[in-house]
């Protein structure tokens, strides 16, 4: 087992916390408390990444299952939203543990300095021993501005905080190589080096409480994974059960962890706003020496490898990188737009010269 303190992100579905029948069912947020708490004691520190706020507020609107229209759903999660901290906060006192809740939206990660302003405001928090709670800003949220859902959201947080495991609790215990509910002879996969495409055809379908489903969870995993930090996708049932996924023994299916080994390098900060959550304001083409450069011998971009320039950009803003047609990679541009175009126009009577993306400025695609 991993020794000394991990930082663990610890994501919960609506179908994990919500009773059948709407509304938040005391016993699993009880049991959800319980292993948090455990995880605590035991030294780690944790964020969780809770849904379950529309679930768990439609009722009071007068649905008899999860609205579908996007007022409704802002309206549950409204109501749901504090139902579910009430319940936290009451719960986790019991174990003389504070709560803070934090809602974020796909904005808050683009805009550069709201995303350093999220980092350490959670690095407060985990410092002086108060639980984060995240969830999406469902109230005002509109769909180019969501998650898609909150295991993508969990995984960008995870990323966000550089946790060691991230951890997605769902009703079923990890990947099967068939559906379980309809092939007697499904065998769970409890270890998985990384989620490929073949990976992603086993999943299925979401769950009728929530926004996701396996598959979703995949790509989670694999979207965690690129930012250096392995997954565990599982079920809980017992309070200690998240005490055995760090030990390697959860009921479910770790992608690309080992506990006996050193946690992976992740991105930094600094490159995962790039790699995912920066705006992009043009593009440039480049070519196959300048790519062999970048992503093999780890050099910086140099200006006499841009073969086109495409969008309108300044110094400073992000950019996208292309080679043969295909997206390698995003950096910081050192140059104006219009300044690379006219290198290129001049290229056959002026030596080109200069740095147009620095290494430490440059993430490559996922």
């Amino acid at each position: 087992m991993k020794k000394g303190k991990l930082r663990l992100v610890v994501k919960v579905g609506s179908s994990s916390l919500a009773a059948e029948s709407g509304g938040v069912d005391p016993e699993k947020m009880s049991l959800l408390v319980s292993a948090v708490h455990h995880l605590r004691e035991a030294g780690h520190q944790v964020v969780l990444v809770s849904s379950g706020a529309v679930a768990s507020g439609y009722q009071k609107l007068g649905y008899q299952q999860r609205p579908r229209t996007l007022s409704a759903k802002q309206a549950a999660a409204a109501i749901g939203q504090s139902l579910l901290m009430q319940t936290y906060t009451q719960l986790f006192a019991a174990h003389q543990c504070s709560v803070a809740q934090i809602l974020l939206t796909r904005g808050d990660f683009s805009d550069r300095e709201r995303y350093q302003h999220a980092f350490q405001t959670l690095s407060l928090l985990l410092d002086r021993q108060i639980l984060p709670i995240i969830n999406e800003n469902d109230t005002v949220s509109v769909a180019e501005l969501t998650f898609g859902d909150n295991d993508m959201l969990g995984a960008l947080v995870a990323g966000l905080v550089h946790a060691d495991l991230y951890m997605i609790l769902t009703d079923t215990n990890g990947l099967y190589d068939k559906d379980p509910r309809s092939n007697a002879d499904a065998s769970r996969i409890p270890w998985l080096a990384e989620v490929t495409e073949e990976v992603e055809q086993l999943a299925g379908g979401a769950s009728r409480l929530g926004t996701g489903g396996m598959r979703s969870k995949l790509i989670a995993a694999k979207t965690a994974q690129g930012l250096g930090i392995p997954s565990f996708i599982g079920k809980l049932e017992q309070p200690q059960d998240l005490l055995a996924v760090v030990s390697g023994d959860g009921n479910g299916t770790y992608v690309n962890y080992r506990p006996e080994e050193p946690a992976p390098s992740g991105l930094p900060t600094r490159k995962q706003w790039i790699k995912l959550h920066s705006p992009t304001r043009g593009s440039i083409t480049i070519d196959e020496g300048a790519a062999e450069a970048i992503l093999e011998q780890r050099r910086s971009l140099l200006l006499a490898g841009v073969r086109d320039v495409n969008g309108t950009f300044s110094p400073g803003e992000v950019i996208e990188v292309y080679c043969g047609g295909e997206l390698i990679g995003r950096g910081v541009s050192r140059f104006a737009a219009e300044e690379l175009a006219e290198s290129l126009s001049t290229a056959k009577t002026a030596r080109r010269s200069g740095t147009v993306i620095h290494r430490d400025q440059w993430t490559e695609t996922i």
